[in-house]
């Protein structure tokens, strides 16, 4: 149970990369500060969230991302005000219910990751359902990171590991043992990692995978962000010298070496 070759971890070899980020994986934070400076309330913020979502799914399938990783709910988010859980709840529902059928039309697909235990049958349901609508799209795929942590993943990963196959004290458990276990061993690890908000912190999210992703933290409120917004994040990228543990002369040298490897297009006339 080995990982593709095309996502490999970026500790153990080099993985391919370009301009645009194969992958990207976002917290979406100010959905609060954005509704309490517009005297509403807190669920006006996430309803408007909802919008700033489908908004950057359409833009980052238009630029050819192949994955977008959203962080909707996570594990430690349960602490908020019974009410204003209970809303989201029903914010779910409702992105679940009107959402997953545009998401089918435009070649999208959607996958949940997280434990979908705690949730309402209803929500599990509605997962399940679009999980299965979508899964033959080649699109975009987005994840719905919801009840997610960073280190419930890797906790969860060992233990199937370990339920799976039988190992002694003295054994060692390699990365490529453990990463096909982990919610996301379908998609390349991240490239880009952005926060809104203005906060700087990874909050537990994808602990594992965020190991040698690039980092952009923004000051639009979530509410605010959109195609023009992720432009920049992604120019932001763009200047990033992503050595992977090399020296910039490697790096230098490595780009030479693929330049001299390309082959040699001749233009001839039509």
């Amino acid at each position: 149970m080995n990982p593709p070759a095309a996502n490999a971890s970026s500790t153990v070899g080099i993985p391919p990369h370009g301009d645009v980020p194969r992958h990207v994986a976002m917290i979406m934070d100010g959905n609060g500060r954005w509704a309490k400076q517009r005297h509403l309330p807190r669920i006006a913020g996430h309803k408007r969230g909802v919008e700033a979502v489908r908004a950057t799914v359409k833009a980052c399938a238009e630029r050819g991302v192949g994955f977008l990783t959203l962080f909707a709910f996570s594990s430690e988010n349960w602490r908020r005000p019974p009410d204003e859980v209970a809303l989201l709840m029903q914010l779910f529902i409702g992105a679940l219910e009107s959402e997953v059928q545009k998401l089918h039309r435009n070649g999208i697909r959607l996958r949940v990751i997280g434990e979908q235990g705690r949730f309402d049958p209803k929500i599990q349901a509605l997962i399940a359902e679009g999980e299965r609508l979508t899964e033959a799209n080649r699109g975009l795929t987005l994840t719905i990171a919801a009840n997610y942590g960073g280190r419930w993943d890797i906790l969860q990963a060992l233990s199937r590991f370990s339920k799976e196959n039988s190992f002694k004290e003295k054994d060692e458990i390699r990365e490529s043992d453990l990463a096909p276990y982990l919610s996301m061993s379908y998609a390349p690890e991240p490239d880009l990692f952005i926060r809104t908000g203005g906060e700087q912190r990874v909050s537990n999210f994808l602990l594992w995978q965020l190991a040698y992703t690039e980092l952009h933290f923004t000051d639009t409120l979530w509410p605010d962000f959109g195609a023009a917004a992720l432009d920049t994040a992604f120019a932001s990228y763009q200047t990033r010298e992503r050595r992977f543990g090399r020296t910039s002369e490697q790096l230098a040298e490595s780009k030479r070496g693929e330049g001299a490897r390309a082959p040699l297009r001749v233009a001839t006339d039509a």
